[in-house]
């Protein structure tokens, strides 16, 4: 780590803004990405503008709503600590209110991932890499039916109302597929107001004199905190909260369509091509749903 200690704030454009917090959300991969490199270089200039700075992924299913979303929660602050405001509350790793009635997945993909959730639906996207709307499949066991819920679900699966997005259509002229864009690139919005209605708190407190260092040039822990040139890994698990999880199929309030022909086959093609290992029931279910599409 070298010399783990405050730095002086480095003078420069960045005081025009003295913002009291500073929130920054992305996917989990960044805490991989060039091997902690990435993150090295992002907290160590938070900490050369005297920052203290904390970070966490959330799952969305720790707020009850199924979806399997992990997102990393980074929060910093020049005037007060927030390891109390992200790991003050934390109720551990949980699955509960999951069945084994549906299993969320994604068509786009079978070769190196599938995404897959138990009784929920893997990480809402913005788009796929064909640039088409992705929305997430789910097979129902029970018939063997392959659907994908419609856009207004996709909203409630992020916390919004149904219709939120709407307006991109109607009043800004997009076409449909922008709504699920604007879907998937959001932030849940159970996690943000969790995120603010520890802020508006004032927590103080936290006892981390335990926790051990952080390797900055290798893959990130799931939680950690720091100040100047210094990084800390934390226990925090990704549940803050532990609200039972509605099953998916409960979930959903309008009515779903069926997986096409077209995205059924092209999955089975990717899957047969890739070397993931499948549970057989479930591959059995994709080809009987193509043969039913087929008829």
């Amino acid at each position: 780590l070298g010399l783990c200690g405050p730095r002086a704030p480095d003078p420069g454009p960045w005081r025009r803004a003295h913002p009291r917090w500073l929130l920054i959300e992305n996917v989990p991969f960044m805490l991989q990405l060039a091997r902690g490199k990435a993150m090295n270089y992002l907290v160590r200039e938070l900490g050369r503008r005297g920052y203290h700075w904390a970070y966490r992924v959330i799952d969305t299913r720790t707020f009850g709503i199924p979806q399997r979303r992990r997102r990393v929660v980074l929060l910093a602050s020049r005037e007060s600590d927030p390891r109390p405001v992200l790991f003050g509350q934390d109720e551990g790793p949980s699955e509960q209110g999951a069945t084994d009635r549906a299993y969320g997945f994604y068509w786009t993909e079978g070769v190196k991932g599938l995404g897959w959730a138990v009784d929920a639906v893997p990480t809402i996207k913005g788009g796929s890499t064909i640039g088409i709307p992705s929305p997430p499949a789910i097979w129902l066991v029970e018939d063997g039916t392959i659907v994908t819920p419609e856009i207004r679900d996709a909203e409630r699966l992020q916390g919004f109302e149904s219709d939120w997005t709407l307006s991109a259509v109607t009043d800004a002229g997009c076409r449909q597929g922008h709504r699920w864009k604007l879907v998937g690139n959001a932030v849940s919005v159970p996690v943000a107001k969790w995120v603010g209605e520890r802020l508006r708190a004032s927590i103080e407190g936290y006892e981390g004199r335990l926790d051990p260092a952080i390797d900055q040039y290798s893959s990130w822990p799931s939680a950690g905190w720091g100040y100047g040139d210094c990084a800390f890994s934390s226990r925090a698990s990704e549940w803050p909260l532990t609200i039972k999880m509605t099953p998916v199929l409960e979930f959903l309030q309008f009515p779903a369509r069926e997986l096409s022909l077209r995205a059924t086959t092209g999955f089975l093609k990717r899957a047969r091509r890739g070397r993931l290992r499948f549970d057989h029931r479930f591959i059995d279910a994709v080809e009987q749903h193509r043969s039913r599409m087929e008829q």
